[in-house]
């Protein structure tokens, strides 16, 4: 597995976090494991990019698949943060163009709102 240099953090906006807190602990222990190994610094499967900056946590169980998708903000001195937009439940492993619209807006949303406070 690949490795990074830079600490890395996983935080979650609001949507990010209800979708989560609101999965089976099954599930979510899975992708305890994911954020994990992510901030340990290890890339794979379960972390990979989808386009326009745009990347997902997978999961699955027997009946569906989760997704969490998010974005990298390297603005940070310190550390790297990889921010949770969102989440969703599907059946099919194709990324629905939609949500990734949709991470793209609150990725667009963020840094406007993070530029504001400097």
């Amino acid at each position: 597995m690949p490795r990074f240099s830079k600490p890395i953090k996983v935080k979650f906006l609001n949507e990010a976090d209800n979708y989560f807190g609101n999965l089976d602990s099954k599930v979510q222990k899975k992708f305890f494991v994911s954020f994990d190994k992510l901030q340990a610094g290890f890339k794979g499967k379960w972390f990979e990019p989808l386009r326009d900056g745009i990347w997902e946590f997978r999961q699955r169980d027997s009946q569906k698949f989760y997704r969490i998708y998010a974005f990298w903000d390297k603005t940070e001195e310190n550390e790297t943060l990889v921010i949770g937009t969102h989440g969703f439940d599907k059946k099919s492993n194709k990324a629905p163009k939609s949500e990734i619209e949709k991470a793209k807006r609150i990725k667009e949303d963020y840094f406007k709102a993070k530029n504001k406070e400097k």
